[in-house]
């Protein structure tokens, strides 16, 4: 019986010493909640690397509460709706896509060139129909079906929707480009090609739609031609912005957003 006590008493004495494994045992380690990304594709009026000129979407940043969103700028270069898709950066962007995110697409300064050349071959079908036209890429070497502005940027939209993401089509910020030398104080739009498309295809495809082009371009014109190229654009071409310019062009872009109705992403902006 004595015996039977003390074998107790040691197995209390065991129990006691050890409290963190029976009594309170800390709860699992939940993980962070991950945020929701913002993902930027288009041209180079969104994101360039070139010395002097910027893209709208390096300081669209400044804008968001980068502390409940992240944003990653996907647009690249010379590239259009053809390409951006034909190279595989759409596909990289779609692999990284997760329920919850986002994606701004603004494309068309790049879709008017050549379908078939050999110095770029970028360009698509003007339009946003079905019509198709098949190639021997002069470039790539590879046999192609190009289609129309509309069709990718289709793509673009059901591939966002697919992954539970919301698509955000916008038309292409105007170019430094003033009918008239500027005299009616009016600068070209483009509502009757690319802004129009696109506008188009965010309608087909269930998206939602800002008119940048527009909401620039009535920015512009309240500096007039002269300031806006000294201060909007660079030296090099009437299509590129300065960091001022992509500044203006980012603040368009949330003016435009602040406008969308139901849009989720609305949440994530600064107040001011």
């Amino acid at each position: 019986m004595k015996t039977r006590l003390a074998l107790s008493f040691v197995a209390w004495l065991l129990l006691l010493s050890a409290p963190h494994a029976f009594f309170d045992a800390p709860a699992a380690q939940q993980p962070a909640a991950r945020k929701p990304v913002l993902y930027l594709i288009g041209d180079s009026t969104v994101n360039t690397p070139t010395k002097g000129q910027q893209g709208w979407g390096t300081p669209l940043p400044e804008f968001f509460d980068l502390t409940k969103i992240s944003i990653e700028n996907r647009a690249r270069g010379g590239r259009s709706s053809r390409t951006f898709l034909t190279e595989g950066l759409w596909q990289q962007v779609f692999d990284a896509l997760q329920p919850g995110d986002f994606v701004l697409m603004q494309f068309g300064h790049n879709d008017g060139g050549a379908l078939n050349d050999d110095s770029r071959a970028r360009g698509s079908i003007r339009g946003t129909g079905e019509e198709t036209q098949e190639i021997d890429n002069l470039i790539t070497k590879k046999h192609e079906v190009v289609h129309s502005f509309g069709w990718y940027l289709r793509q673009f939209i059901a591939g966002t929707k697919e992954k539970g993401a919301t698509p955000i089509v916008l038309s292409p910020v105007p170019r430094n480009n003033w009918p008239n030398g500027g005299k009616d104080g009016k600068i070209a739009r483009a509502s009757n090609d690319y802004g129009k498309w696109a506008a188009e295809a965010a309608k087909q495809g269930g998206a939602f739609f800002i008119d940048l082009n527009e909401i620039s371009a009535a920015h512009y014109e309240t500096l007039g031609p002269e300031k806006v190229k000294a201060e909007y654009f660079t030296e090099a071409d009437n299509t590129h912005t300065s960091p001022v310019g992509a500044r203006r062009n980012a603040v368009s872009v949330v003016e435009g957003l602040r406008g969308l109705k139901g849009c989720a992403l609305q949440a994530y902006l600064l107040e001011k």
